[in-house]
């Protein structure tokens, strides 16, 4: 099992970042079928309602297209006009970082000496960085092109970078005026300029994407990331009767029959005057703004040359999806595991729960299954007592496993040997087989909990089994000896991390306890 210390390749990286590389990658290993694939399956919510409104646009007859995220904001200013200062504040502009001449002296030659001793391809060196500072060479490719026109390794590559060449960490970004899309609008109009050229009236469209804007502040209903279902309906004689007539369709297939439709007081300069209009869906008790639709300017269609009439409707998945669930906080609704607490429910936390060691082999778990069985038939007997429980062949060896008691006065397994795991209200808890009868909160535990299917046998068992695998090549007697249990991984089980930090952060109960008292032998012949 591979399980990193954190804290310690974090410490040794600040140190030496190019050796603790190196060296945390022999952690991984490069062969070896050990993960078999499990169905997590789990939808987000939110794509499946981009699913949905997919396939109802597809069905009222709109072509799908995708709409580059990246907008220069001059876009902005031809279809906002002089309202484009108000728009581009809320933008997200682009930035790079300016790539610097970088000369090669004396100091820095004797430092490139110091981790590539054998370096003297000094032309070469100076040649990668004209080709670099000249974009000939992309960031991702200036290790690669050092390595191999320079002859030197990879790690002595990155020891140049960062330590003999420090301008690579002082490049600041340069602003652009490439702007990420705060509205899916500036980009439909090139789009309907292309499709002019390409398809006759109507032009039909719509596109499904993230947009974003710098909001002044993120809180439950304001993210910088949302998704919008954008359309635009291109014709000759279309009207805003025509497009809210499809607004109200489109509702009405998303199982909202009745939407409110109220013209905004003000207009969004791409948009016709007084034809702007908000959807409202009732939301428990409150109306939610859903949506937004119009007819586009003929001021800024021209800008474009496009000559007929354009409707527009974007509709903001993550508010639709707010209306339709009664999620307040727009925050636990698109980022459940930021924004909401870990809950789990007994039946999950019943499947965090295993057996650490087992065996690999069929043979192994042959062996496991004959000492559960052997245990629990002679469980009572009085000791001292001894019982064969397999004997067999592993790996080209005979092996006989055995259950022993060499104490008087006791039994073959202990009064907890056969104890069953439960979880019952966020607590794990170990039930005996019997005496539990009068115990009020081991009654509940029985009654209402949800079983694991574990044993405390099951994991001595598997443990011992284990053992014997990993000792078949070996000579001598092996022992596994349980005594009285104190915590799971005493009797080999596990508790998987995510489900520990939800037990102690919850302060709920880990009882697995109990004098098991049980050994196990196995001696190869």
């Amino acid at each position: 099992m591979v399980k990193f210390d954190t804290e310690k390749i974090e410490s040794e990286a600040k140190r030496d970042f190019e050796r603790a590389w190196l060296e945390s990658g022999k952690l991984l290993d490069r062969e070896g079928i050990f993960h078999r694939q499990i169905k997590k399956t789990k939808r987000h919510p939110l794509m499946e309602l981009v699913v949905e409104i997919r396939n109802i646009l597809l069905d009222m007859g709109f072509t799908e297209v995708v709409l580059p995220m990246i907008v220069d904001s001059s876009e902005v200013v031809r279809q906002y006009g002089p309202e484009a200062p108000v728009i581009l504040d809320r933008v997200f502009f682009l930035a790079g970082l300016e790539r610097p001449d970088i000369g090669m002296g004396k100091k820095k030659l004797e430092l490139i000496k110091k981790i590539a001793p054998e370096f003297e391809e000094v032309e070469s060196l100076k040649n990668i960085l004209r080709r670099y500072k000249r974009g000939e060479i992309s960031a991702d490719d200036l290790v690669e092109a050092l390595v191999e026109e320079l002859r030197i390794t990879e790690t002595q590559a990155g020891k140049i970078i960062h330590e003999v060449f420090p301008r690579f960490k002082e490049m600041k970004p340069i602003p652009s005026n490439l702007s990420l899309r705060s509205h899916t609008t500036s980009l439909w109009f090139p789009t309907i300029t292309e499709f002019l050229k390409r398809e006759p009236l109507p032009i039909q469209l719509f596109s499904i994407g993230p947009k974003f804007r710098r909001e002044q502040k993120l809180d439950q209903t304001h993210l910088y990331e949302s998704w919008t279902a954008s359309l635009v309906v291109m014709d000759e004689n279309v009207s805003l009767e025509d497009g809210k007539r499809v607004t109200r369709e489109v509702f009405s297939r998303l199982g909202f029959p009745r939407v409110e439709l109220v013209t905004k007081k003000t207009t969004s300069k791409y948009y016709a005057p007084r034809t702007e209009f908000e959807v409202f869906l009732k939301s428990g008790e409150k109306n939610v703004e859903v949506a937004d639709g119009g007819l586009y300017s003929p001021v800024a269609l021209s800008r474009y040359k496009i000559p007929y009439p354009v409707f527009n409707l974007g509709v903001g998945l993550e508010r639709l999806l707010m209306a339709r669930t009664g999620e307040a906080d727009i925050r636990r609704l698109v980022y459940p595991y930021f924004y909401t607490k870990v809950e789990f429910s007994d039946q999950e936390l019943a499947k965090m729960i295993r057996v650490k060691e087992t065996p690999r082999t069929e043979v192994g778990r042959e062996i496991a299954r004959a000492i559960s069985a052997t245990a629990r038939k002679y469980a009572d007997t009085p000791s001292p007592c001894e019982f064969e429980a397999y004997r067999g062949r592993v790996t080209n060896r005979t092996v006989v496993v055995k259950l022993i008691e060499p104490e008087s006065g006791t039994k073959l397994i202990g009064p907890a040997g056969f104890n069953s795991v439960y979880v019952y209200k966020g607590n794990i808890v170990g039930v005996p087989p019997k005496g539990w009868e009068e115990d009020v909160f081991l009654n509940e535990v029985k009654r209402y909990g949800t079983p694991t299917g574990i044993t405390y046998m099951d994991g001595v068992a598997a443990l011992a089994a284990s053992e014997i695998e990993r000792s078949a090549k070996k000579d001598g007697r092996i022992k596994v000896r349980i005594r009285n249990v104190k915590s799971p991984a005493d009797v080999n089980l596990m508790i998987e991390d995510v489900a520990y930090r939800y037990l102690t952060s919850n302060k709920k109960r880990i009882d697995i306890r109990g004098p098991v008292f049980t050994t196990i032998t196995a001696e190869f012949i």
